[in-house]
């Protein structure tokens, strides 16, 4: 029996001499010429420009009334309020408070109502 013949090792392929530019990328389109989008159509979208009225969110009042089952609700507000109420008088006492503390917020009265006042 003789051994099998030993196939060729593979050649380490050898380093660049010199140095060598860089392959150039292909040219982008020109300003103003179609990348394939409709005529018209905005590639990216825009900011909404519709703006707001300046009014935002000062008090939240939150009710949970399931059905069968004990009422409760939260009223908070930016200005350091946080009270909650648990049963059916006493969320409706609740709301009429939360109602009331509009007119008396700090964050809502403006100092020239405050001094007229």
């Amino acid at each position: 029996m003789s051994a099998l013949p030993r196939p060729p090792l593979k050649s380490i392929p050898s380093a660049p001499s010199g140095p060598r530019a860089a392959a150039q990328a292909a040219p982008g389109p020109a300003v103003g010429e179609s990348k394939g989008g409709a005529e018209g159509v905005l590639s990216a979208p825009r900011a909404d420009p519709q703006t707001g009225d300046g009014r935002y969110p000062v008090a939240w009042l939150h009710i949970s009334a399931p059905r069968g089952a004990v009422p409760t609700a939260t009223s908070k507000c930016q200005c350091g309020r946080d009270r909650s109420a648990v049963g059916k008088a006493r969320v409706l006492d609740l709301i009429k408070d939360h109602t009331a503390h509009r007119d008396e917020c700090p964050l809502r009265t403006t100092q020239e109502g405050r001094a007229a006042a």
